[in-house]
């Protein structure tokens, strides 16, 4: 039992022994409503080891909701893929592999697909609403949400920029993610891209944690009427642009959430060593919105994200 109130439980959940002994598993935090029946929404985190942005959103929100008063139940996932937490890194370090490209998972697997087979049965499964929560990494911020099979809820969270993906991408671009399960039980879920990078997170905390409250109040978990969306834009699609060198990303692009045209400059790599100007990176798509930045200097290897921008843009 949690210390904080007898309305949450820690389950710490086994996944497997790694060969110099340390075990691994994931906490999965369960928080029961006093205010009666409700239903159970999931909030997971942290598939990507090197998002952690997500992980204090819902420390956050188990801190907000602990006293119980809601209805229902809430399922917390902090980190869902603990070897990559720990390294920082997107993949696992044990395995090499994306634990959100192996969802529903196996039992008897690779490491990560064993912890892809606990989070399946012990969240997926379990949930009547699902949030999925990913920021930029720790260097490039991100800052947009999918509508998937839940419209309503993603315009809920309040991000300015909306992804509806072309239905022929669809199924290719989701497929072995933690979504394929939840949609597949047609629960409806929503994929948040928030925060991440060099740069103080709590301004995408404090939109995370408003974000998820206001998804609980449409859903009927909490009794006050939810906050009306900002003005949002919709785009069809998504452009990323990686850098051909490697070397100092230095972005003269618009701030996220702002119009780009097209061939409009991004950013450049500097060489740290001579300080020459490897390449210029420019918007190879149509007008768009910038949904991906690098909002610091940052080191990059060529083939990384650089920059995303969202285009085929309507409101």
């Amino acid at each position: 039992m949690n210390d904080v109130t007898a309305a949450t439980e820690v389950h710490r959940l086994p996944v497997a022994t790694l060969a110099d002994g340390t075990d691994v598993g994931i906490c999965l935090h369960e928080i029961r409503g006093r205010l009666g029946d409700g239903p159970t929404v999931g909030v997971c985190a942290a598939i990507h080891g090197n998002e952690p942005t997500g992980a204090q959103i819902a420390f956050e929100v188990a801190q907000r909701f602990a006293p119980g008063a809601f209805r229902g139940r809430l399922l917390l996932l902090p980190v869902a893929n603990p070897p990559s937490f720990q390294a920082n890194r997107r993949h696992s370090p044990i395995d090499d592999l994306n634990l959100n490209r192996l969802f529903p998972g196996t039992s008897d697997g690779w490491i990560s697909e064993r912890l892809a087979a606990t989070i399946t049965e012990h969240l997926l499964e379990r949930v009547d609403v699902f949030i999925d929560l990913h920021s930029g990494g720790d260097r490039p911020t991100v800052d947009y949400v999918y509508i998937h099979n839940a419209e309503e809820l993603s315009r809920g969270f309040g991000s300015r920029v909306l992804y509806r993906a072309n239905p022929t991408k669809v199924g290719t671009m989701f497929s072995g993610t933690s979504v394929a399960v939840t949609t597949a039980r047609e629960i409806p879920s929503v994929v948040v891209e928030l925060g991440g990078g060099g740069i103080d997170q709590r301004v995408y905390i404090e939109r995370g944690v408003r974000g998820v409250t206001n998804i609980l109040r449409l859903v009927g978990v909490l009794n006050d009427p939810p906050d009306s969306p900002p003005e949002q834009v919709v785009a069809d699609s998504i452009v990323t642009v990686r850098p051909g060198a490697g070397g100092w990303l230095e972005t003269v692009a618009p701030p996220l959430g702002d119009a780009i045209g097209a061939d409009a400059p991004l950013g450049r790599i500097v060489s740290p060593y001579s300080f020459e100007v490897l390449e210029e990176l420019r918007n190879p798509a149509d007008d768009g919105v910038m949904v991906l930045s690098h909002l610091t200097r940052n080191l990059v290897q060529p083939g990384d994200y650089g920059y995303m921008i969202a285009t085929g843009i309507t409101a």
